[in-house]
């Protein structure tokens, strides 16, 4: 399979995080936590905290986004069942929240570092001003020199609002501090071409530069890890960060000081964005994880959109989901691949009503003068990277 990896420099492998100036990391709770106690691994984490001081001290700014509030506070409130209610999840999420934050605290307290917890739901990162004012509060306190500690603010999140794995949280967490590296610290040393643990001849791809259908498939036989997130999860979080500017690696946790680590030669796969960096509004409506609706186009709107062009209502073919005016919705071209996303200027009645039909009519059709594009092409974003076919129609939409 040695389509799945593009041609690489000679010191692909030997990519550390000694250039990199703003890093988000993400810890799962299988590593962080003792998943048969319910304890935090005190010893994995204050190492963690020695490699934190030091990527500071290098001029590294360094955001945390860690699991563990579930596994912890479920076992103070003894919920020992394997699986658990929204409500109890919920529950175990309020007690083990305020544990972990205080574990973090007195982790980097040892360095004179001061912690900063921010919860964050998926409505946060998909709201245009809430985004902002959570990408104002990060960059301010990484500003005074605090630590900000992220996590998923499980007490308050329903399932509909949900990003259920913190990988894609840290990817929007990435993109929305517009940061260079994003480290996804994982129970698997990397991406490989088949499952390792069953496949003695799966091969750790060590570079991705695009994620093609070969990559996406390569994750969907991979293991996944403990926890609500596995590799699909990863490649999706890799594609947020990648089409952010933002490279991404996927390194192994079981060990001590895992982020020195990857100072040192070893095994793990980096994605590694290509082009120029979207500005800071496209880069938000690429990284949308919860698209409202879905329009489906035809062959040569596809094109029209890849030559830079606007989504006119001639050339959809469907309309899928609720949406409002200004709402998000993803675009799929005429084989379900995911084109990209944008932000619409119909609501999905409408949308209905003049799909297919030439712009000129919209008037007659509303019985006003609306935009002649159904998507503008500054409110859009086309996926550079083409492997989104792993992703679709993952997603159904209401109506």
């Amino acid at each position: 399979m040695e389509s799945m990896t593009t041609r690489r420099d000679p010191d692909t492998q030997q990519r550390t995080l000694q250039q990199a100036r703003r890093i988000v990391v993400k810890i799962g709770s299988a590593l962080l936590v003792d998943t048969r106690s319910g304890t935090i691994r005190g010893d994995w984490m204050a190492s963690v905290a020695q490699d934190i001081k030091a990527l500071r001290a290098h001029g590294a700014e360094v955001i945390v986004v860690s699991s563990g509030a579930i596994a912890v506070g479920r076992s103070h409130l003894c919920l020992t069942g394997t699986r658990l209610r929204l409500a109890e999840k919920q529950a175990a999420a309020a007690t083990g929240q305020i544990r972990l934050a205080h574990a973090w605290q007195e982790a980097m307290a040892e360095h004179g570092i001061t912690v900063a917890q921010i919860l964050l739901t998926l409505g946060d990162s998909e709201d245009r001003r809430r985004y902002l004012n959570a990408r104002n509060t990060l960059d301010t306190l990484i500003r005074l020199g605090a630590l900000p500690v992220v996590n998923e603010n499980d007490t308050v999140a329903t399932q509909e609002i949900r990003f259920g794995d913190n990988d894609r949280l840290a990817a929007r967490v990435a993109e929305m501090v517009a940061a260079d590296t994003l480290v996804l610290l994982s129970d698997i040393d990397g991406l490989y071409t088949a499952d390792p643990s069953t496949n003695p001849s799966a091969r750790l791809i060590p570079e991705v530069r695009e994620l093609t259908p070969d990559i996406t498939a390569a994750a969907g036989g991979s293991r996944p890890g403990v926890g609500t997130g596995g590799m699909v999860t990863k490649l999706m979080a890799a594609r947020i960060a990648m089409n952010a500017g933002c490279a991404m690696v996927i390194a192994s946790g079981h060990i001590l000081h895992p982020l020195a680590a990857i100072n040192q030669p070893g095994q793990r796969t980096w994605f590694l964005p290509s082009g120029t960096v979207p500005p800071a509004r496209k880069k938000w409506i690429s990284g949308s994880i919860a698209p409202m609706g879905c329009l489906v186009i035809d062959a040569g709107a596809a094109q029209a959109l890849q030559d830079g062009g606007s989504l006119l209502p001639a050339g959809v073919t469907r309309v899928d989901g609720e949406f409002s005016r200004g709402d998000t919705v993803r675009i799929m071209g005429p084989d379900g691949a995911v084109l990209g996303h944008g932000l619409s200027n119909y609501t999905t009645t409408e949308a209905r009503q003049i799909m297919g039909r030439h712009s000129a009519d919209i008037v007659n059709i509303l019985g006003c003068q609306g935009r002649k594009e159904l998507i503008h092409r500054d409110d859009m974003v086309i996926d550079p990277i083409q492997g989104a076919q792993g992703e679709r129609d993952k997603q159904s939409f209401p109506g």
